[in-house]
């Protein structure tokens, strides 16, 4: 069986350490991930010790169960197996500005997991509260960094209108309230993978986490009211009553959906399963958390990343060359 890799930091190390062959790995459009990277540095600024994207964010931990179902999709360990297993995860704000105000609506809020499926070995999961990112490929992504980053709102909008795919997550973002916790809201996997189950077959997905409390938002008068910092605060006070747990699910993919795109939204009447229930128990300490990199790419058997999407692709890379900044 293949298992993620070992701890958050090997697996940080041993992506810097293979960073020269990845760099010159071709991707779906050979962008380079160092640009990337200089890019979002360009946009928000170079703040010491701090990600290079979600740089506002805090640690928690937690554990998650898995359904009976769970196990006829997938062969993992942590979904095939009883458990609890053990999870780190990580809220935080879009973008790279590590003040980031919790208030601003069309900013979307982030949950990455380590799951320790055992033998000291995690998998990863990254979710983002929209279902789709803002650019479709990594040169379109480069290209939108560099056209904000001039700050000239002629270019910019010139940008949009010539890439309408861009504008889905703040369109989404925008239709629906400010979430009032980071657990009262969905958060969703961008990207398509492929589970494959003991017996062999497989059934492409993307992930989604559900608040077993239902969403709950604030009005526009509510969220005025608020400090740019709530988030925090507010879970830690949540989480002194009792856990925040969610429900994973796994929507279904069909024939004809868009497989290697993440700015495409699937239906939202989609038929889901669910996998298992993620229990967030407690706030972490910040530096377990900063000890590595939360990487989607990291798998185990059982769970397969697409083809074929660059974005996906050029993760490892770019979160590769931001720990290696911050951690200068």
């Amino acid at each position: 069986m293949r298992f993620g890799r070992s701890t958050p930091a090997v697996a940080a190390l041993s992506l810097l350490a293979s960073l020269g062959g990845m760099m010159s790995t071709a991707h779906a459009d050979d962008t380079d991930p160092e640009a990337l990277v200089n890019a979002l540095q360009s946009v928000f600024g170079e703040h010491a010790g701090k990600r290079r994207g979600h740089a506002n964010g805090f640690c928690v931990k937690g554990s998650f169960t898995p359904t009976d179902e769970a196990k006829t999709l997938s062969k993992a360990p942590h979904l095939s197996g009883k458990g609890p297993w053990p999870v780190v995860g990580r809220f935080s704000m879009g973008g790279g500005n590590p003040e980031a105000p919790n208030t601003q609506k069309d900013n979307a809020r982030g949950l990455a997991l380590h799951i320790d499926v055992g033998g000291g070995n995690v998998t990863d999961m990254v979710m983002i509260s929209a279902p789709v990112f803002v650019a479709q490929t990594p040169a379109k992504f480069l290209e939108l960094l560099q056209t904000v980053a001039t700050k000239d709102k002629e270019k910019i909008g010139a940008f949009f209108k010539a890439n309408p795919a861009s504008t889905n997550q703040g369109t989404w973002l925008k239709a629906r309230p400010l979430p009032a916790s980071y657990a009262t809201v969905s958060y969703f996997g961008v990207h398509t993978f492929t589970l494959t189950n003991a017996e062999g077959k497989s059934q492409i997905i993307k992930w989604k986490l559900v608040p077993k409390g239902g969403e709950v938002g604030l009005t526009d008068d509510e969220a005025k009211t608020k400090a740019p910092d709530f988030y925090k605060p507010e879970l830690a006070e949540r989480l002194a009553k009792g856990p925040a747990e969610f429900e994973l699910t796994a929507i279904l993919g069909q024939e004809g959906d868009a497989l290697n795109d993440p700015t495409a939204f699937w239906p939202e009447e989609r038929k889901s399963v669910t996998l298992g229930s993620l229990t967030i128990s407690a706030l972490e300490d910040d530096k377990t958390c900063d000890a590595g990199i939360f990487d989607p790419t990291n798998v185990v058997d059982g769970i397969e990343g697409p083809k074929g999407d660059g974005i996906f692709s050029l993760r490892s890379p770019a979160y590769a060359i931001s720990f290696g900044r911050r951690t200068q």
